[in-house]
């Protein structure tokens, strides 16, 4: 009995023993693996390194990916802006096609209508047409005698001074007419016998009347680019106080420029109520109520270079001032706003000139030219008007 307790009590030693060894041996592991995965501080640095490239490494790639994408942006607006210049230089080379088609349609209409001078055998020289600085055209009517007369009173060179003017300066003035509807009548032959007296009438080929207004400016236009190379060419009303000698300093300042379109610029309301005065008979066009018309100068007194008014004299338009500031949107065209050619009456072109700045046209804006030009137009002239000799020694 003694000795199989021994042999137990040995067998639970000898397990005791065998377990033992197992969990040293699984410990030794365990230690051993421990230590061998404790980093090294040469390692962590050189990992930490590695880190830091690749982080730098990403970086500049985002970076070179943002300045790709920064450069791919800047070349397509640069391809934008490219673009629009060459449309915009194509816009301004039909522009000037135009012009160039309008010049050669009215130098071939100047052709067939003139008449030879008298040439050597064998050559077919035609008349040339005088080159001046500007031609200013009057509008008038049958009725304004009296209007006429105040302007020749005043701001108007007359006789032989009108002559020296045309001769000296380049400058020429016209009343411009029509005729009646009775060719012939009395209102004809009234009109004859003061152009006999003064010789300053441009008469058209046209049958006056309010209604006829647009057609005559633009037969204005054409009459006078036909008979004259101006430099420019200005359409006035006749009760419009004029300083001849102001206006063509101020139009010298712009005589190199080609397309020039020059008054005092506003954008009126379009006028659909008929029976009024300016009544827009196809005011649909342009949109709501209470639209306005494009920007164009007031009709009182304005201005055009050559090439526009060689264009609208074979290019119809419907409305006067406000179409033709319609006409040369499209169009490589210089707009000059100046309000020099639109300041009022006594006392506001009164002031001005003391203070140095004299004014080129003066008007009333409530009655669209001066009120009762008949019977002021001598005292706007005489405290506004820049006198004789300031017209004559004007630099142009």
């Amino acid at each position: 009995m003694a000795v199989k307790l021994q042999r137990v009590g040995g067998g639970v030693s000898a397990r005791f023993v065998f377990l033992l060894c197992i969990f040293s041996f699984c410990l030794g592991v365990f230690i051993v693996n421990r230590i061998w995965s404790v980093p090294d501080p040469s390692s962590i640095a050189d990992k930490e390194s590695s880190l830091n490239h690749i982080q730098l490494k990403l970086e500049t790639t985002s970076n070179c990916e943002k300045k790709e994408t920064s450069s791919k942006g800047v070349d397509i607006l640069n391809k934008v802006s490219q673009t629009h210049d060459v449309i915009m230089n194509l816009d301004k080379t039909i522009s000037g096609l135009e012009m160039e088609l309008a010049t050669a349609r009215a130098a071939q209409e100047n052709k067939v209508d003139e008449s030879p001078i008298e040439t050597k055998p064998g050559t077919d020289q035609l008349k040339e047409r005088p080159k001046v600085f500007f031609v200013m055209g009057i509008i008038t009517a049958f009725s304004s005698r009296k209007r006429r007369d105040s302007i020749r009173e005043t701001w108007m060179p007359q006789g032989e001074r009108l002559g020296k003017l045309e001769k000296e300066k380049g400058i020429i003035m016209r009343f411009v007419i029509g005729h009646s509807a009775t060719s012939g009548g009395i209102l004809d032959r009234a009109l004859d016998a003061e152009d006999e007296q003064h010789r300053d009438f441009l008469r058209l080929n046209h049958v006056e009347g309010y209604h006829e207004l647009s057609s005559k400016t633009q037969i204005y236009f054409s009459t006078a680019v036909a008979k004259w190379d101006a430099d420019f060419y200005i359409k006035v009303d006749d009760d419009v106080h004029v300083n001849p000698g102001m206006l063509s300093s101020t139009l010298s300042r712009h005589r190199s420029k080609p397309r020039v379109y020059m008054g005092c610029m506003k954008s009126g309301p379009v006028l659909a109520q008929q029976g009024v005065k300016y009544h827009e008979p196809e005011f649909w066009k342009f949109g709501e109520e209470g639209n306005k018309y494009f920007r164009h100068a007031t009709g009182q007194l304005y201005a055009i270079s050559k090439d526009l008014a060689t264009y609208i004299s074979v290019n119809r338009y419907a409305n006067e001032d406000v179409s033709l500031g319609s006409w040369f949107i499209g169009l490589d065209v210089e707009y000059i706003d100046d309000r020099t050619l639109c300041c009022g009456t006594p006392p506001d072109c009164e002031w001005k000139a003391q203070a140095g700045n004299p004014c080129a046209a003066s008007f009333d804006w409530s009655c669209s030219g001066v009120c009762k030009s008949a019977e002021r137009m001598k005292e706007v002239h005489h405290r506004c008007g820049e006198g004789e000799g300031v017209f004559w020694h004007a630099i142009l």
